[in-house]
């Protein structure tokens, strides 16, 4: 079996051919700036190897489509979604049809993805299926860039994945890469640099050339050959093509190129008044626009009264949300209920009543509950008593009604801590510990509830008890109860006892 690909000519004329089994075995990249004969050189190759071996062509300008009229390949639409460009691509290697991917029709985020979900198709089929493929990607700088560009992070990095294991990886599964690119130092190095086989094309920027001379194994100044190529001329290198740099011309293509650049037609030749009536008079197919709805131009006012019109303004104030008719018990339930989910969080703990009043009227408002009794004063002696942490029969109880009474002779932070010792009183429970009482207040330091307790014992409203073991007892005189005895630093299990450092 044939398997020479007739690309063109050389410079003494003789027949420059392209090793496709070396091809299949290897990876090709083609470079060249905008006009030089890039994509005449794709289509040239893809029409000499279509009868040869299946193709996939990536195509983002829709540049390749005409190659279904003449060798029949399929056009896939790539605005379908990422799972059936997926399925299509495992049928496309399943069934060994010759496919182009036009993606003329997306945006450059869309673009990656739709490369991205059929390069990964073709990569994933099973091994079955591992026939030999020619995969031309046009614009490669797009789908596998530098840095990132139009399209967003998750885009680029799908897409460079993507790209990166059609050259790294695909050869084992029968992907041949061949990829074309405006600009080397826009693509990516890690899929550039896995291409074994070069035909470079005019360029001029000193950055491209010194890319290209890398590849080659050229230095600066044999580099400067790159400006001086004319369109359709490449420079050959690789196993496939030529052991030496060989200069190559570009043969003729069968089909028609969509992409190419138009050439000069002469103008007609018409008066100008019959350019007027061309330009400012409607056609018979053409369909009359919408009139545009004309303004009226606004008075100028003068500074005084510019100036008096910000001093005056009035913001409008928004409408306010309805609230829902609800009964007592209603509404006292769906309190109960919102300041349950505040207190659930675990970091609510440790924030300002402030922080925690503003969560709350925010889970009111979407419940549409309202009313005094979401107030800030009432919002403090519900979270004090939430906090606490009594139980139903403590509350009907006349000493938690002298307790509250007490509270109200204290600062406002304290009333928490205050009421939680005295729930702990009522029940008769041991001692709260400095641990307990300090997660009551709202902190993290037992020392600061240690000196908490000693502000309210000035107060007259405890009484501390340590007893020969070391346990607490705090006493509520107007109360009348007292908690049962507890540790106020309980020993962790399994360490030994603090000692004093000497």
């Amino acid at each position: 079996m044939k398997t020479g690909i007739d690309m063109g000519s050389t410079r003494s004329g003789e027949p420059a051919e392209l090793d496709l089994a070396e091809l299949l075995a290897t990876r090709l990249l083609v470079q060249g700036n905008s006009g030089s004969g890039k994509s005449h050189l794709l289509r040239r190759l893809l029409e000499q190897s279509a009868p040869l071996v299946q193709q996939a062509v990536i195509d983002p300008e829709g540049d390749f489509v005409s190659l279904a009229d003449q060798f029949g390949h399929v056009v896939v639409d790539g605005t379908a979604s990422p799972p059936e460009l997926q399925r299509i691509a495992l049928r496309v290697r399943q069934h060994r049809v010759s496919v182009v991917l036009n993606l003329e029709e997306l945006d450059a985020d869309e673009q990656l993805r739709a490369a991205a979900a059929f390069l990964g198709g073709l990569f994933d089929v099973d091994r079955s299926n591992w026939y030999p493929m020619l995969v031309v990607v046009d614009e490669a700088q797009l789908f596998a860039p530098v840095m990132a560009g139009e399209a967003s992070d998750e885009a680029r990095r799908l897409s460079l994945g993507a790209m990166t294991n059609l050259m790294c990886r695909g050869r084992k599964r029968g992907l041949a890469g061949v990829i074309a690119t405006q600009r080397l130092a826009k693509l990516a190095k890690n899929v550039a640099a896995e291409a074994s086989n070069f035909l470079m094309g005019r360029t001029f920027l000193d950055i491209d050339m010194q890319r290209a001379a890398d590849l080659l194994g050229m230095d600066r100044r044999q580099a400067e050959m790159f400006r001086d190529l004319e369109r359709g001329q490449f420079v050959a290198l690789g196993p496939a093509l030529s052991r030496r740099p060989l200069p190559v011309r570009i043969g003729s293509v069968a089909s028609v190129d969509r992409g190419g650049a138009p050439s000069l037609l002469p103008l007609p030749e018409q008066a100008p008044e019959d350019a007027s009536k061309l330009i400012f008079t409607a056609g018979e197919d053409e369909v009359a626009p919408a009139p545009w709805p004309r303004q009226p131009r606004p008075r100028p006012a003068v500074a005084p009264e510019i100036i008096r019109r910000i001093e005056t303004h009035q913001p409008p104030m928004p409408a306010p949300e309805p609230e829902i008719e609800m009964e007592p018990e209603e509404r006292e339930a769906a309190l109960v209920e919102i300041l349950n989910e505040l207190l659930d969080d675990t970091e609510a703990r440790d924030r300002p009543v402030a922080v925690l009043y503003q969560d709350f009227t925010v889970r009111c408002r979407m419940r549409r509950v309202s009313g005094p009794e979401t107030g800030l004063e009432a919002f403090r002696k519900r979270l004090a008593v939430a906090r606490a942490g009594a139980s139903e029969a403590v509350l009907s109880s006349d000493a938690w009604e002298k307790a509250l009474t007490a509270a109200e002779t204290l600062p406002e932070d304290l009333h928490g801590l205050f009421l939680f010792i005295a729930r702990s009183a009522i029940e008769g429970v041991p001692s709260p510990s400095d641990a307990e009482l300090a997660e009551a207040y709202g902190s993290h330091s037992p020392s600061r509830a240690r000196r908490l307790l000693g502000y309210i014992e000035e107060r007259g409203l405890l009484v501390c008890h340590v007893d020969f073991r070391g346990q607490r007892t705090l006493a509520l005189p107007t109360l009348g109860v007292e908690t049962a005895p507890g540790l106020a630093s309980p020993q962790i299990k399994g360490l030994p006892p603090r000692r004093a450092r000497g």
